[in-house]
């Protein structure tokens, strides 16, 4: 049995869908008890990483699990040790954490010191562990999709500073791996897709798949900090328009180990928009 948190975001809903195609028995452990997506081989439990209690039951019986937080989780909560206990009492025998490029390219970032501290609860646990390290998710695009939607407009700052976003998707096949494969103890993966795109590139993708026009409006750095406090905590706001405006030469870098995991090349942007264009029409 494999244990899923954060099951209905952007990651652990694709990891849900994968690893119960492969026949695996699945908890999706999410804030909600059942989100109304039955599926055979899934059980849907309450609870999250920042409770370390609510996870006893899901964890129970269960051989592997897969960690990832989200929302203020990042900046404050629990200990990480309290929860690497609870796995280690359910005698759990493997963990994959997703973490972040920054932790490794930004060592003493304060939006990431969460993070850091996850990676070496895990690390000490004595379960065996894997460390995903996404760069920019291509899903941060959905911030765009009301506008796109109501006025064919992307707003985003840095409109030419190119990064290579990685599809979620890629993440969860890569989880799916380390969560059901030998031979990835240990490891930690660096994941980004397979070339460097702007956000004024991905408004062009855009307009491409919706057969418009998309105008691409560029956001100051106040502006666009502004608007993504209003959903994102202050400091990790601060730490995202950093990488966002100032990448260093690592986080431009196009990272093998999705392709050498997988054996096939990493997913372009243009594969994400098609499979989620319905939010943009």
């Amino acid at each position: 049995m494999i244990v899923v948190t954060g099951a209905t975001g952007n990651v652990g809903r694709a990891l849900v869908d994968v690893l119960a195609g492969a026949g695996e028995d699945v908890v999706a452990v999410s804030r909600r008890a059942d989100p109304g997506r039955p599926a055979p081989g899934v059980r849907w439990a309450r609870g999250g990483v920042g409770d370390h209690a609510s996870m006893r039951g899901a964890l129970e019986g269960a051989r592997a699990v897969f960690l990832v937080l989200g929302g203020e989780l990042n900046l404050r909560g629990e200990r990480p040790e309290l929860l690497l206990d609870v796995v280690a009492e359910a005698g759990v025998e493997r963990i994959v954490l997703v973490s972040s490029q920054v932790v490794a390219v930004r060592p003493d970032a304060p939006s990431h010191a969460r993070l850091r501290a996850y990676e070496a609860a895990v690390r000490a646990s004595g379960r065996e562990f894997t460390i995903l390290r996404p760069g920019g998710f291509a899903s941060n695009a959905l911030a765009w999709a009301e506008s796109v939607r109501t006025g064919r407009t992307v707003y985003a700052p840095f409109g030419d500073v190119a990064l290579p976003v990685v599809d979620p998707a890629d993440i969860a096949a890569v989880a799916a791996a380390a969560l059901r494969e030998d031979g990835h103890a240990g490891r930690v993966y660096e994941l980004t897709g397979p070339e460097p795109v702007s956000p004024r590139g991905q408004a062009a993708v855009l307009a491409a798949a919706l057969g418009e026009e998309v105008r691409f409006v560029e956001l100051s750095r106040e502006e666009a900090r502004a608007g993504m406090e209003r959903f994102m905590p202050a400091e990790v706001v601060a730490g995202t328009l950093d990488v966002l405006g100032a990448p260093l030469p690592a986080e431009r870098r196009v990272g093998p180990d999705v392709e050498a995991v997988l054996g096939r090349p990493a997913a372009p942007f243009a594969a994400w928009v098609a499979r989620c264009l319905p939010a943009f029409v």
